[in-house]
């Protein structure tokens, strides 16, 4: 069984962030934050297309937490 710490580190491929992180709705969503220059911090294994993509958990999880609001604030 993995440790926390390497959970932290684990690399995802798109649609694996999407089956786990209910808040992005499919692949192309997650591709357009990306684009946006809004999503979160990505790795990319080539330039251009066709380089692949992936996600740090880590970097999922700190996007999301910068996006929480706590309760009576306003957004």
């Amino acid at each position: 069984m993995a440790s926390t710490s390497q959970m932290a580190d684990e690399v995802l491929s798109p649609a694996d962030v999407c089956s786990q992180y209910r808040i992005f709705r499919n692949a192309q969503a997650l591709a357009e934050l990306r684009w946006r220059g809004t999503g979160p911090d990505y790795i990319k294994t080539a330039p251009g297309r066709a380089g692949r993509v992936f996600y740090r958990r880590s970097a999922i999880e700190k996007w999301l937490d910068e996006r929480t609001v706590s309760g009576g604030q306003a957004a």
